[in-house]
């Protein structure tokens, strides 16, 4: 008996992981990490290989310096903390121009669906008609 009680006890906590894995919520969130990695690399990647040479290589050549990350002072790296700033003004940028955009995408659909609306006088004049209806169809 202790032993058929203990595998329930198991297939249930197995059931409910199942059950809690395939929920959407916990899908999309792990669809979300995947891709923020994915788009972290990419970020990464425009800084290292595009902003610093291009508009960092001066200042990196004033301090005799090959590597962003290299720069530092007694030890201190402030080149790494400088690539961090700029990887998350870099994120922060894009994800407001994501932002704006759907909120853009919401004030046309917003707006469509205002025109599509009846104007309040024709709202009152089909419910004063279905009261008619309603009316007539009791009497």
């Amino acid at each position: 008996m202790g032993l058929q009680n203990g595998r329930q006890r198991i297939g249930g906590f197995f059931g409910e992981f199942r059950e809690f894995i395939s929920k959407g919520n916990v899908i999309d969130l792990a669809i979300a990490v995947v891709i923020g990695g994915a788009f972290g690399k990419i970020v990464t990647s425009l800084i290292e290989d595009i902003i610093t040479p291009v508009i960092l290589n001066p200042a990196l050549k004033a301090a005799r310096v090959d590597d962003l990350a290299n720069l530092q002072i007694n030890g201190i790296k402030y080149g790494v903390f400088i690539a961090s700033v700029i990887n998350f003004v870099v994120i922060s940028f894009v994800i407001f121009l994501i932002i704006r955009a759907f909120a853009s995408m919401k004030r046309k659909e917003k707006h469509q669906e205002e025109i599509a609306a009846p104007a309040p006088q024709e709202r009152l004049t089909l419910a004063i008609e279905r009261l008619a209806e309603i009316m007539e169809s009791k009497s």
